[in-house]
């Protein structure tokens, strides 16, 4: 055991502080029993969580679709942490190793058809840390199933290897949506999930890539990310057609794909209106439970409109294509806040006015 996690363990803190939230909307800090690891699972110091969109959501809206804030919620997806105990007939890690924490845990049932069929993000009995009525990870002290826990190489740290979780979703849509080498991309939002799509859009080999976004900053940032990338800022009085017309002109041709990543209304119709015959919109966004979308149109050019939900299989992947280089998330961390703080974290992860990509907490 090298030194360092030797410090990291014995360090324990005896307060096992929590983020959560309930149907009032409040949200504050909660000192919770340190929880002892079962069978086959791990007690891990959560060293890093990044806010998630999603978070907020449940904080300000107390819901995301029939997914409903009933009572006490503890919120956060997006972590790593060590390993600081371990149950009977864990045989994967120990003590001192460094984990990044997949959140969507299935059943893994035989007779489950998804978890049987490779699709576990679609088990109806998956316990999404975060998601009501489960508590999230944003806490000190967190037991997990060992299955659900991915070794951290040396070279990646902490912050990292919580942003694996919006790196899966990017993944996921790079997958599903089927992007090749040379297309032509669109993607609507430069959010935290619009810029991990345009590096991994970038790192799958698209080309051209326009990005938009009514956030001039936001377009500062992801030209940061990647010189090649054309920026336009939209403004919401502009039409879909219009947006479409300027998408369509940056990028020299018409989109063949186009990465939704706002879940707006009219930024999925910008989409629609800026792909080419037999194109596709992929939503990544979360957006209203109804939504009007220009039906005559993607008809008569055979647009496709694809969705995805979470992400499988994809940690693997995210964790190799950081560890070569190939896709940089540390850019992405814009503010940093003290588990203590964590309020704190919130209240500029939900407002505008501070400019922030991705918040994290972090417990040292």
């Amino acid at each position: 055991m090298s030194a360092t996690a030797a410090v990291e363990i014995t360090a324990r803190k005896p307060e096992n502080l929590a983020i959560c939230t309930d149907p009032s909307h409040e949200l504050y800090l909660k000192s919770e029993p340190i929880p002892k690891p079962g069978p086959r699972q791990c007690l891990i110091h959560v060293r890093a969580t990044g806010i998630c969109g999603s978070d907020v959501h449940f904080w300000k809206k107390g819901h995301i679709g029939d997914m409903v804030v009933v009572g006490e919620n503890g919120l956060g997806h997006e972590s790593a942490g060590v390993v600081i105990d371990t149950g009977e007939g864990v045989t994967r890690f120990k003590k001192g190793d460094r984990v990044a924490l997949e959140c969507g845990i299935p059943c893994s049932k035989p007779t489950c058809y998804y978890c049987r069929t490779g699709q576990y993000n679609a088990c109806p009995d998956v316990v999404f840390f975060s998601t009501p009525p489960h508590h999230g990870t944003l806490r000190r002290y967190h037991v997990h199933p060992e299955d659900w826990l991915h070794p951290l190489p040396d070279e990646l740290n902490f912050e990292e290897g919580s942003l694996l979780e919006p790196l899966s979703v990017a993944l996921a849509g790079i997958d599903r949506s089927g992007v090749r080498l040379g297309d032509p991309v669109l993607i609507c939002g430069a959010g935290p999930i619009g810029l991990v799509t345009l590096l991994a859009a970038h790192a799958a080999g698209a080309n051209p890539i326009v990005i938009v976004d009514l956030d001039e900053n936001r377009l500062k940032i992801a030209k940061s990310l990647l010189a090649r990338v054309r920026t336009i800022r939209v403004d919401v009085e502009m039409s879909g057609k219009d947006v479409g017309e300027q998408v369509k002109a940056a990028l020299g041709k018409e989109a063949k794909l186009a990465f939704e990543c706002t879940g707006a209304e009219s930024s999925v119709q910008s989409a629609i209106y800026s792909c080419r015959f037999g194109g596709m919109v992929f939503v990544i966004g979360c957006g209203k439970d109804f939504q009007t979308i220009p039906f005559s149109y993607m008809s008569a050019r055979e647009i496709d409109l694809k969705f995805q939900y979470r992400y499988h299989d994809t940690y693997p992947k995210a964790i190799d294509l950081v560890s070569a280089g190939l896709i940089d998330l540390k850019p992405l961390v814009t503010h940093r806040y003290s588990l203590e703080n964590g309020e704190e974290a919130f209240k500029t992860a939900s407002n505008p006015a501070t400019k922030a990509i991705k918040v994290q907490i972090l417990d040292n």
